[in-house]
């Protein structure tokens, strides 16, 4: 398999020149920690000469998308990262939850995560920035989704919008910017992939990593912290597959590293989350970047699937059915669940409904060897395999 490492010099200059022609919007979504992962996302596309016309960030990924914009070199990026713990970024506002309790603004302080910000941002407006850059945030008071770095909206500064985006309700205190309070553009989209479509693109490269499919043990027992965390990353995931759900064009390539088993707030699996989004980068690039490319519209990469049911685990309630498209399953004579007679092609958008079987009955495997196809248009797929 030929790679970036292995291309000659020359070879990646015409591939970059192949790139350069085909107009991309790189969306960054958030996931907490797991954010580590587009630090690795960004070195496999740097390195294959795919250069985003813009860059649209959401909580994390707009702290990592800022910082590159800003002309923070890569390898710094991942040394800052390497080097995080737990007191750059989180540090309980004990003098402000003591005297004012329940109405406290937020559980940490912002100044440690403010220092750090700025220090890999600087004090710059988004009319400063040598890449262009949206950030997304939400109006506290209004629910209003506001795209920081859009025509009109360009003369704040990118760190009180990055502070903004990365401000989980509850967790730190809304940002004042202009008069107005903003907090984590999640809450609206996570992933705002519709807002990169919009801007004059022939695509889309999305890296998600909220990653809330995953089966987690204990949460009730972790405290209020986790919980409510994991109760963001359920609605943020929810969210995010209803909007994509019914996309269409132009045409995405939608990149999932493996990093759900990383738990949000988690310092443990730094050099662990950047080579996972640099491998889970560099695989969608190499199995999906020609046909995204020359497609004109759908979800990549495709694959095909075969999805089953265990029968002994099977109790017939139906829920397959309501939540797969129409025709996915049938109940047979003894009540119990069938799925598809053949197989199912695949985006990684698809296959929700699995997680929502009450007792794990339903399988999806990928057909070894095969791929699906890489033509333009919707998916057709129903379920979704790892990458």
């Amino acid at each position: 398999m030929v790679t970036a490492a292995t291309l000659t010099p020359d070879a990646r200059t015409r591939q970059a020149t192949v790139n350069a022609r085909w107009r991309f919007g790189l969306v960054l979504g958030g996931g907490g920690m797991r954010g580590l992962a587009h630090v690795g996302a960004l070195r496999a596309l740097e390195e294959r000469g795919w250069d985003p016309a813009e860059i649209v960030g959401t909580s994390m990924g707009a702290l990592l998308g800022a910082a590159w914009a800003a002309g923070f070199a890569l390898r710094d990026l991942e040394a800052t990262a390497l080097s995080l713990t737990r007191r750059d970024i989180f540090s309980i506002a004990h003098r402000d939850m003591a005297l004012q309790r329940m109405r406290a603004r937020g559980l940490y302080r912002s100044d440690p995560l403010d220092a750090l910000i700025s220090g890999l941002i600087g004090d710059v407006t988004f009319r400063d920035l040598p890449r262009r850059l949206i950030v997304a945030s939400v109006d506290i008071n209004s629910g209003m989704q506001v795209y920081w770095g859009l025509p009109g909206l360009q003369d704040v500064r990118v760190a009180d919008a990055v502070f903004a985006s990365c401000a989980l309700p509850g967790f730190f205190a809304p940002r004042d910017i202009g008069g107005r309070h903003f907090v984590d553009g999640a809450l609206v989209d996570n992933l705002p992939v519709r807002l990169a479509a919009s801007r004059a693109v022939d695509g889309v490269i999305a890296v998600d990593v909220g990653a809330s499919s995953v089966l987690r043990a204990d949460t009730q027992e972790a405290g209020f912290a986790a919980v409510y965390a994991r109760a963001s990353e359920i609605v943020f995931q929810q969210a995010m597959e209803s909007h994509l759900r019914s996309w269409s064009r132009p045409p995405m390539l939608l990149i999932q590293p493996r990093v759900e088993q990383v738990p949000i707030f988690s310092f443990k699996h730094t050099r662990e989350l950047i080579d996972e989004g640099r491998r889970a980068t560099a695989a969608a690039l190499e199995v999906a970047g020609e046909a995204v490319r020359t497609a004109e519209g759908g979800i990549f990469p495709r694959r095909l699937v075969r999805i089953g049911v265990i029968r002994e685990r099977c109790i017939g309630c139906g829920a397959c059915i309501s939540n797969a498209p129409a025709g996915t399953f049938r109940m047979d004579q003894f009540g119990k669940a069938v799925g598809p007679d053949g197989p199912s092609e695949w985006s990684p958008i698809d296959g929700g409904f699995i997680r929502h079987c009450p007792t794990y009955a339903i399988t999806a495997h990928p057909i070894p060897g095969e791929a699906g196809a890489a033509t333009g248009g919707a998916s057709t797929g129903t379920g979704r395999v790892p990458a």
